[in-house]
């Protein structure tokens, strides 16, 4: 299935969506102190769709972030990849042969892969998982989930993680549509407090690293109010003024604020890779509300990924389900209301390397938090 695996140089990434496969994201990881790997290799396109009448090959890559978890042991973490996504029966065996093929490669001491993967959730695609009204029900038990994903398997050794990293769940807006078109399709509570953001004099424009401290203020008072866990600013300082301008996958980062009068009220990170926009973190004050000045900076967002000649814009993240119990419950109702299609993703998938270190890890993160790969 799988051939000409080599390591390459992270520079070498190939362009995609995905920022978290990009060469701009390994910059990023290497300056938070992380080491981060490039592995390239060649499929044969009737393996990964079964078309037997096939015999073109596909060429890929994906990044491998590596985090020391203790003294002497390493996790090898792939952030939302590999992007190469075969057929639905298909996976499992791909995933496989990559994982191994992945061993000689990785450190000695490093004791599981995990897939953060993006690939749609095969029960997002079955009727059966809908109620009457469209919602999802989300996916079944773990122990259900791993038979469908080792099924073609030779080892069935994946695991389905106790948790995603990054979203599962998140939102796809289709900008290759006209503006009006796309403003049609939004909730008409959401297309109201656009223009009333306008009409109450909220303006957006972008800062560099002298919003930065605008920027953090803002995170800082929305973390503590949602309960998250906060961020240094050095992070954020680091994904603005990281750059891979020279290499094949570059990402344009825009820190985007909404203000009025001079007093900001929102702020997000746009990061624009390839063909898609996307919103990675975003904050705003608990004051002028009524404002509505979060939505005024998502319309402009749109905007601006549309102008710079994007099909896509994602909005990173929702509840799976609209249920008022969920933390991200807000975030679902705020960003459903743009019109976008809500897609759900497979998450966080471990292939243990060690099994006995592999028992030990996923023993901590039932225990505590976790370790916190990122």
């Amino acid at each position: 299935m799988l051939s000409n695996i080599r390591p390459k140089e992270t520079g070498e990434l190939y362009a995609t969506p995905i920022l978290q496969q990009t060469a701009f994201w390994s910059v990023v990881k290497q300056r938070l102190g992380a080491q981060t790997i490039a592995i390239n290799f060649t499929s044969n396109k009737s393996d990964l769709y079964g078309l037997t009448d096939e015999r073109s090959r596909i060429i890929s890559d994906v990044l491998i972030v590596l985090q020391q978890i203790d003294r002497h042991h390493s996790v090898a973490y792939v952030p939302y990849g590999p992007e190469l996504e075969p057929a639905d029966e298909f996976q499992g065996m791909f995933l496989e042969e990559l994982s191994e093929s992945l061993r000689s490669l990785l450190p000695k001491e490093c004791i599981l892969i995990r897939y953060d993967l993006c690939w749609e959730s095969w029960w997002a695609k079955e009727r059966d998982y809908f109620d009457e009204n469209g919602i999802w029900k989300g996916e079944p038990d773990s122990p259900a989930q791993e038979f469908r994903f080792n099924y073609n398997t030779h080892h069935w050794n994946f695991k389905k993680a106790y948790s995603n990293i990054l979203p599962s769940n998140t939102v796809y807006l289709d900008l290759t549509l006209d503006r009006d078109t796309l403003l049609k399709r939004m909730k008409p509570k959401t297309r109201y407090n656009i223009g009333l953001s306008v009409r109450k004099g909220v303006t957006v424009r972008s800062m560099g690293m002298e919003g930065m401290e605008t920027w953090y203020a803002l995170y800082r008072e929305t973390a503590e109010r949602n309960h998250i866990l906060l961020n240094e600013m050095k992070y954020f300082q680091t994904v603005l003024t990281a750059r891979a301008d020279e290499t094949r996958s570059p990402a344009e980062v825009s820190l985007l604020v909404a203000e009025k009068e001079g007093k900001a009220l929102a702020a997000m990170f746009l990061v624009i890779t390839k063909n898609r926009g996307s919103y990675l973190y975003g904050a705003s004050s608990s004051a002028q509300r009524n404002l509505m000045a979060t939505y005024a900076l998502q319309w402009e967002a749109i905007c601006r990924s549309k102008a710079a000649g994007c099909t896509e814009y994602d909005m990173f993240g929702i509840s799976p389900d609209p249920n008022p119990e969920h933390p991200l419950y807000g975030l679902y109702k705020f960003k459903s209301g743009f019109g976008g299609e809500i897609y759900h993703s497979l998450g966080c998938w471990d292939y243990p390397l060690h099994e006995e270190m592999y028992t030990l890890f996923r023993a901590s993160e039932l225990k505590s938090q976790g370790y916190h790969l990122s």
